[in-house]
């Protein structure tokens, strides 16, 4: 499976959404370019996507930008690749439905249904707070090994 690079900057954006929301900050695309090394006009479309979808709110401003409409717990992977990926949760286009639909019908319940379903219950299953854990596990992991 491949996520499209407009997927993962949404997910690493809302990652460090959520972390700065943490301290009561409302978070512009300038800085989350400048920390995650994103590009300020394709993160700015991915917020837009993302706004969309109710996954974040903006408030305008001087001191304007973005934060979470609920909290990160709730907030699945799903549910961001959902809002940014065109063809993620698409079903598969028949392959020889004309021609033979029993192999069709195979197919589809054997192999593609299957692994919609796996898909969705693997995004399902993993939410924004998850991932700023993780990452700030990993952050953890590597002061230390700095450290030694």
């Amino acid at each position: 499976m491949r996520i499209s690079a407009k997927g993962r900057y949404a997910l690493a954006a809302l990652v460090d959404i959520a972390r700065q929301t943490q301290k009561g900050e409302i978070v512009s695309v300038v800085s989350i370019s400048e920390r995650l090394g994103i590009s300020k006009i394709f993160l700015e479309q991915t917020a837009t996507l993302l706004k969309k979808s109710g996954i974040i709110k903006s408030t305008k401003g001087a001191k304007g930008g973005y934060q979470l409409t609920r909290e990160a717990s709730r907030i699945s992977a799903l549910d961001v690749l959902a809002a940014v990926e065109n063809t993620l949760l698409e079903k598969t286009d028949d392959t020889v439905s004309a021609q033979s639909p029993a192999t069709e019908a195979a197919l589809r319940e054997k192999v593609f249904d299957r692994l919609d379903k796996a898909i969705e219950a693997c995004l399902s299953g993993v939410t924004i707070q998850d991932l700023l854990e993780c990452a700030d596990r990993h952050n953890g992991e590597q002061a230390f090994m700095l450290n030694i």
